[in-house]
């Protein structure tokens, strides 16, 4: 059995000049969320979404953070769980990652989780995209922290509850982290999908619109609102089941008391859609405090 997950093409390029790269859009946003407790950021090829991305990295404390959860929604396989990935180490062309063996334990021992495929692991980008990123934030500490990549399936209201409840224990522990991986809006017919809202002006605006209608949602952290919501417009968040789980973990630590905000700080399309034949997805990177 292979012990550690390569990286796929897209994001490995060479290691100086993604290095590079990240140090270039993180050095033009600033820290106003820090220290983040949970992060939501895009996970496509970076020339589209890594300065979006950068928004909510550079929101990560190295100092405090020693294990980040890593939720991405599963793109290629059919689940209706979560699975955990079965090797110890991610390479990334910063350097390896490793996953924290001890946690995995736990959460296996609670019989809802299943295993991926190793092709799995490695055809799915939702968790690989955020894997540099998570390396650059953490490289002033990257022998002192773990990862624990979790891929999260099409989940039902009361599963997104049930691991919501779950994931509470390790969100209230500020040494740790979650990384929420999710794109928003994917408009065109090759997605099958042209929510069109003419009272916004062009078809672009009308994604902007949408999706900020459900980033505000997002904001209230409200998970029965935002189910509402995608109920309603069907807007293709493809990472609605990992921030569904999210909303339940911190819906769990209010009831105890817990004081928490989460703040969007960053909007972006790939292209602006203006006729029935573009296509566009949209990006968008967030923070949550604990207060």
């Amino acid at each position: 059995m292979r012990k550690y997950r390569l990286l796929g093409l897209e994001s490995s390029g060479k290691g100086p000049q993604l290095n590079a790269q990240l140090e270039g859009w993180l050095s033009q946003v600033q820290s106003t969320k820090r220290p983040a407790r949970a992060i939501i950021a895009p996970h496509a090829g970076y020339t589209y979404c890594g300065s979006c991305a950068a928004h909510a990295y550079k929101q990560v404390d190295p100092n405090i953070t020693r294990k980040i959860f890593i939720l991405g929604p599963s793109h290629h396989v059919p689940l209706s769980r979560c699975a955990l990935s079965s090797v110890d180490i991610y390479r990334t062309p910063l350097y390896d990652l490793r996953i924290d063996q001890k946690i995995y334990g736990e959460l296996w021992k609670t019989g809802m989780f299943e295993r991926m495929s190793l092709q799995t692991d490695e055809d799915e980008h939702s968790i690989e995209m955020h894997l540099p990123y998570t390396a650059k934030a953490m490289e002033s500490h990257k022998d002192e922290f773990t990862i624990i990549p979790v891929l999260v399936g099409a989940l039902s209201e009361s599963k997104e509850q049930e691991f919501g409840k779950l994931f509470s224990k390790y969100l209230a522990d500020p040494s740790n982290l979650f990384v929420v991986s999710s794109d928003f809006c994917h408009w065109g017919q090759r997605f099958r999908y042209s929510y069109y809202d003419e009272s916004q002006g062009e078809i672009y605006r009308s994604i902007e619109h949408l999706d900020k209608m459900g980033m505000s949602i997002i904001e209230q952290l409200d998970p029965v609102s935002f189910s509402n919501y995608l109920k309603k417009y069907h807007n293709t968040i493809c990472g609605r089941h990992p921030i569904g789980v999210l909303l339940n973990a911190i819906n769990e630590l209010q009831k105890n008391g817990m004081n928490m905000s989460f703040s969007f700080l960053n909007y972006a399309q790939s292209s602006q859609c203006r006729n029935w034949q573009d296509s566009s997805v949209s990006y968008a990177a967030g923070a949550l405090m604990v207060h």
